[in-house]
């Protein structure tokens, strides 16, 4: 993707589930969730392991079904099991998913594309962010 495109998909989308959310501080989704309730989206942590644990004061879902309706899904799954969550983007029309650093899986990536949906593999929206020098909020409009 280019890097307006990059842009335009960071400042229209409102509402992002993040596959793969921890509430622990070490891990990476944990920061980046953080990032994302910090420039105003209505971000959802997706952990069936977090059994409904909050994670930054947002209270965690099991599963995208229950995070609906989505624009984008951020993935922070291994490879290997990021084509099952891209498939199930799809299935609930999510408009984008955003597959995180090390997240690598061609073929979903043609599956989503092949639905319609915008993709962005192995990026983090909260480095583009600033490496696009993005404004530090967004409205949310809500």
């Amino acid at each position: 993707m280019t890097d307006g495109e990059i842009r335009d998909l960071l400042l229209r989308t409102r509402r992002i589930a993040v596959a793969g959310a921890s509430d622990r501080p070490g891990r990476p989704s944990h920061g980046v969730f953080r990032f994302l309730l910090d420039r105003g989206y209505d971000a959802v942590p997706v952990n069936p392991a977090l059994d409904g644990r909050p994670v930054h004061g947002v209270p965690s879902v099991a599963s995208l079904a229950e995070a609906g309706p989505l624009d984008m899904v951020d993935i922070f799954r291994r490879s290997a099991e990021a084509g099952a969550v891209v498939d199930e983007a799809i299935r609930l029309g999510a408009t984008s998913v955003w597959l995180q650093l090390g997240v690598i899986d061609e073929a979903a990536a043609d599956r989503a594309r092949a639905a319609g949906l915008i993709v962005v593999m192995d990026r983090c929206p909260a480095i583009e962010w600033g490496r696009l020098g993005l404004p530090p909020r967004i409205a949310t409009g809500g």
